[in-house]
């Protein structure tokens, strides 16, 4: 850093030591000594707008989506009333879906029970666009909106990526 002329902002900078999650009492939580300052270890980060767990379970990344998606949902049905269904349905899309897709090629490999937990917005959105109630079923609802399921978003986005890499049609 100094050779380059930066300096560390130990305010917004998190050291993650990453271990399993049997290990991970084993790790210090005292602030790590970085040049002349020093560091706090964290037990999640976030880079790029994805949340990274010490452990690698991704638990951080999807509480911390969940949260944000059901709060953008709480405000879209606050006004919803005011507006008509193509409008809705990309509000919706724009707020909503960009932040349940944002890094999910990271989620490959996770445990259903992360994705069912993303799978709970989509069904709430669904709900919303359509003005169901929340214990009617989804499914045909997703099927109206041509919506692919959570885990096969993932795979459809992963696919996508490796084809394009695959024939440099990608930077």
């Amino acid at each position: 850093m100094r050779s380059n002329r930066l300096q560390l902002n130990t305010t917004k900078t998190d050291i993650l030591w990453c271990a399993t999650s049997r290990q991970q009492h084993q790790i210090l939580q005292t602030p790590t000594r970085a040049g002349y300052d020093y560091v706090m270890t964290a037990r999640s980060v976030r880079d790029l707008g994805i949340y990274l767990d010490a452990d690698a379970s991704m638990t951080a990344h999807v509480t911390k989506s969940t949260s944000s998606c059901f709060a953008a949902l709480r405000q879209i049905c606050a006004i919803r009333r005011s507006l008509t269904r193509p409008v809705l349905l990309s509000l919706i899309v724009s707020l909503d879906m960009s932040r349940l897709d944002y890094g999910n090629a990271t989620l490959v490999g996770s445990p259903s029970y992360m994705f069912d937990k993303l799978q709970s917005v989509l069904n709430a959105a669904a709900r919303l666009i359509f003005l169901k109630r929340r214990f009617e079923t989804v499914t045909p609802l997703l099927r109206d909106l041509h919506c692919l399921r959570v885990p096969q978003r993932v795979e459809y986005k992963l696919s996508v990526l490796v084809y394009r890499c695959l024939h440099n049609l990608v930077p």
